[in-house]
């Protein structure tokens, strides 16, 4: 991502959170707008069990005096990617808060995005970072088990999306082949032409 694009779209399945939310925090300080679809699949290294003890130490700090003056506890996986970023950012600044709004996060993969090329991110793929046979857990998991109610609403929706996708792809691949065919059929008659071309120089 060295070149600015209008918006990268980046899949945060199988990325590791924090190294994904350094890489998205460093693009959008530098003025790229960044937009992370299915948030609920991003993987945490270490097990479930120490991940949702660590949430609940966090659930524990609030405000003696007023809890609702905070601090606030998000529960949906992409309020708590979120809070990863911020921490990266330094949002209280007018630069900070400028970077903040040039990123968008969401749970599944909702229009105009599901018809947009998607990316990866090598250096934030767990297959790439985390030693084979150490313990993760995904987000989605840790989100429902502490309070997330719309895991299996996000689960329906992107099943839904899926059979929707692989039609559009397979139809697209059927055009693909019939265009290529027909290359391969004119390309004796086109050949003279061809010669022309190149013998103008083109």
């Amino acid at each position: 991502m060295s070149t600015f694009e209008k918006v990268v779209v980046i899949d945060g399945k199988g990325h590791l959170l924090g190294r994904l939310a350094s890489i998205v925090a460093k693009q959008a300080l530098s003025g790229q707008r960044v937009v992370v679809v299915r948030c609920e699949e991003l993987n945490i290294s270490g097990s479930f069990f120490r991940n949702k003890l660590k949430y609940h130490a966090f659930l524990r700090k609030r405000c003696v005096v007023n809890p609702a003056r905070g601090a606030f506890h998000f529960r949906a996986p992409s309020r708590i990617f979120y809070r990863a970023i911020r921490g990266m950012v330094p949002h209280k600044t007018a630069r900070g808060a400028a970077a903040l709004d040039r990123i968008k996060l969401f749970e599944g993969v909702p229009p105009p995005y599901d018809r947009m090329k998607r990316m990866v991110v090598p250096s934030a793929l767990r297959v790439l970072k985390l030693k084979p046979g150490r313990k993760y857990c995904t987000l989605k998991r840790v989100s429902h088990e502490v309070g997330w109610k719309y895991n299996d609403v996000v689960a329906k929706l992107e099943e839904k999306r899926k059979v929707k996708s692989k039609a559009f792809y397979d139809r697209k691949k059927a055009i693909a082949n019939v265009r290529a065919k027909v290359v391969r059929n004119q390309a004796s008659q086109l050949a003279t032409v061809q010669e022309k071309i190149t013998s103008l120089g083109h």
